[in-house]
Order: C-alpha cells, then sequence, then structure tokens
C-alpha cells in the first residue's frame, strides 16, 4: 500500500528523473543537429528552384604574403551564405617551391576553414610541374596518387560542411603502379543545376615541359571525355536548368590570346602555335554536347590568372555558342602581393533564363593598388 509519505518520495524522484532527462536531451540535440548539418547531401533542397550562391577561387597561394591574403579570402566567403565553393587548382608557384607533403597538408587545412562544403579539383603546379628540378624533382604521378589519398578518399567534399558527390571510379587514369580510378573527378547536383570537375591541366595537359607523359595524358583524356559526356548525359536525365564545368587548364579558344592561352582555329579547335594539344579532342566532344543541351554551361578554370568571362567558343561556322560563357577565375600576381588574392560570387538561379550571374568579391584587406576606404 502506497502511503502519502511514499508517494510524496516516488514524485519527487520521479520529477528529478525527468528533470534529468530534459537536461540530457538538451545536451545531446546540439550535437545532433551539428551532426546533422555538418552533412549537405547533394539534390535534397525542398525547392529546387530556390536561387543560392557559390564562391570560386583557385591559383592560389603562390607566396608568403598570398597565404596570409588566402586566410582573408576565407573569411571572406565564410562571412556570407554560400552554398559551396570550388578551387580550380593550382596550390602554389609553378617552380622554386616544393611539391612535399607539407603543400597539400596546408592547402587541407585551408579547404577545412571553408564553412561551406569546399570541392578542389588538381592544377598543373600541384603534380605535373612537380618534377622540374626547381620544385624537388619528385615523381609527377606519385604526387598525383599523394593528391588523390589526401583530398579525394571518400565520396563528400571538403570544408566544414560535406557535400556528397558522385565519383568517376573506373580505373581509367594512371598512377605509378598502372591503372587506378580517376577519383578527382567529382559530380553533383543543387537544385537544378549540374556541377563536374575534369583533371586537365596547363603544362599542355602533361604534353610538355619537364617530362611530358604521353600514355599518362591518353588514359585522363579518355576519362576526362568520357566523365564530361556522362556529366551531360546525367544532366538532361535530371532536368537541369544548366551545367558548370570546372578544371584548371587553359585550352585556349581562338587566336585572340597568345599570351595566355594555346593559340587554336576556332572553327576546327586545331592548335596553331607548334606547342603539343593537349586540349583539341576533349574540346570537339564538348563542343558536340554544348550545342546539344541547348540550356546554359559554365565552363570554370584558372591557369593563366587573368580574371575573365566571355564566350569564346564558336561552331565549325564560326558562330558563338550562345549558351556557353568561359569563366576564369582570379589568381597568382606575386609581384603585386595580395592585389589579385580575390574569389568570385556565382548567383544561381533556377529560374532566371541564364541561371548564373557573376560578381567579383574585391577582399577588403587584399586591397593594393587602392586601398579600402
Amino acid at each position: 500500500m502506497i502511503t502519502k509519505l511514499n508517494y510524496l518520495k516516488f514524485r519527487r524522484v520521479s520529477t528529478i528523473h525527468s528533470l534529468w532527462k530534459i537536461c540530457l536531451l538538451g545536451l545531446t540535440l546540439p550535437f545532433l543537429v551539428s551532426a546533422i548539418n555538418s552533412l549537405v547531401i547533394a539534390g535534397e533542397n525542398e525547392n529546387a528552384n530556390a536561387p543560392y550562391e557559390i564562391g570560386l577561387w583557385g591559383d592560389l597561394p603562390y607566396s608568403d604574403a598570398q597565404e596570409v591574403g588566402v586566410t582573408r579570402l576565407i573569411d571572406d566567403m565564410n562571412s556570407q551564405k554560400l552554398a559551396f565553393t570550388v578551387h580550380d587548382g593550382d596550390l602554389k608557384a609553378g617552380s622554386n617551391s616544393l611539391c612535399d607533403n607539407a603543400l597539400y597538408t596546408k592547402a587541407l587545412g585551408y579547404f577545412n576553414a571553408l564553412e561551406a562544403p569546399a570541392a578542389f579539383t588538381p592544377g598543373d603546379n600541384d603534380w605535373t610541374d612537380c618534377d622540374r628540378p626547381s620544385n624537388g624533382g619528385f615523381n609527377s604521378l606519385e604526387r598525383l596518387d599523394y593528391e588523390r589519398d589526401v583530398f579525394f578518399s571518400t565520396n563528400f567534399s571538403l570544408g566544414q560542411r560535406r557535400l556528397a558527390q558522385e565519383v568517376q571510379t573506373e580505373p581509367l587514369c594512371l598512377g605509378v603502379n598502372g591503372s587506378v580510378p580517376c577519383v578527382e573527378n567529382r559530380r553533383w547536383t543543387v537544385g537544378r543545376v549540374t556541377y563536374a570537375t575534369l583533371n586537365i591541366q596547363g603544362s599542355c595537359n602533361n604534353l610538355c615541359d619537364t617530362a611530358p607523359d604521353p600514355e599518362e595524358y591518353k588514359a585522363r583524356n579518355a576519362a576526362n571525355i568520357a566523365w564530361m559526356k556522362e556529366t551531360f548525359r546525367v544532366a538532361k536525365e535530371r532536368n537541369s536548368a544548366a551545367i558548370m564545368l570546372i578544371s584548371q587548364g587553359s585550352p585556349g579558344w581562338d587566336l585572340s590570346d597568345p599570351t595566355r592561352a594555346p593559340l587554336r582555329n576556332p572553327r576546327t579547335l586545331v592548335q596553331t602555335d607548334g606547342q603539343p594539344d593537349g586540349f583539341k579532342d576533349f574540346l570537339l566532344a564538348l563542343r558536340d554536347e554544348a550545342i546539344a543541351f541547348r540550356k546554359p554551361i559554365a565552363y570554370v578554370h584558372g591557369d593563366s590568372h587573368y580574371f575573365r568571362i566571355d564566350k569564346p567558343f564558336l561552331d565549325t561556322q564560326g558562330r558563338r555558342l550562345e549558351n556557353f560563357t568561359r569563366i576564369e577565375t582570379f589568381g597568382n600576381n606575386q609581384a603585386n602581393g595580395t592585389n589579385d588574392v580575390q574569389w568570385l560570387k556565382v548567383s544561381v538561379d533556377p529560374r532566371s533564363r541564364e541561371v548564373f550571374s557573376y560578381q567579383p568579391q574585391i577582399v577588403p584587406s587584399n586591397r593594393v593598388a587602392v586601398p579600402a576606404p
């Protein structure tokens, strides 16, 4: 029989137990919410047509001063609500800078300092040019294998929040010990826009420079073409409103820019400057896909360190491909310190006709020629 005294004791113990459970739940929920928020699954936006913004950067840092500038750039990106960011390759200068393991560890720190998911595609300064004596005379394939381990060991992006990505898992590329998956080639869809990275390099796409490697190029080029074609197929299946492709190398599109890119006949896409051509086959395939897709396509690259947005791609009759836009991100300007340590914000609105719009972000503390007011 429960006496009045025992009943009061029972109520007190029950109340304490309930309060303890509430406190425990209060302590646990933040960790659960944090865990959920740290993982972003591609394509699960409740409103697929909702606009969002992304950040693009690359060819940085090339010097100690630019390392300081990059930390400011990252702070600037973190101050804005970005869906994700992409670095289009070249983590250091092309010469007189070691390709040692510390380089990639430092870069990983930069990417994981970004609050938004951080995607990355390798650059020639990161691996193809590592065989230069001034860079330490490394084996370039071994350095690419190492990058694959450091940056691409899972099917998620880098960054404090992670983005699920599709990975090119077929063993189509080459590593030190033979055929390996091209795990650096990634694809993801956010809202109604499909994105993909491609391992396309400067230095003639590994066909020139200190130790050209035609076999490596041949395998990777075929893999890139296959990944690009599959990306267009996937975008069509998903009814994507647009596609963005991101790589490092500037392939050259026409005869207008001999100082910053290979020269090529814009109709035939044959290179005309006498250098080995590591891009023509890819460009021919890309042109066919761009014409068939009809919707907006953004092609992002770095390499020549000259910020620009234009429409240089022509068809076989010399007519401009109206749906194709080339974007080259800001990049190194060592002589002027942090002068070009800037980034590009892209507004993405699947409901708009052109889908992408662009706003250069000049980091106030990285201004050199004209200091911030």
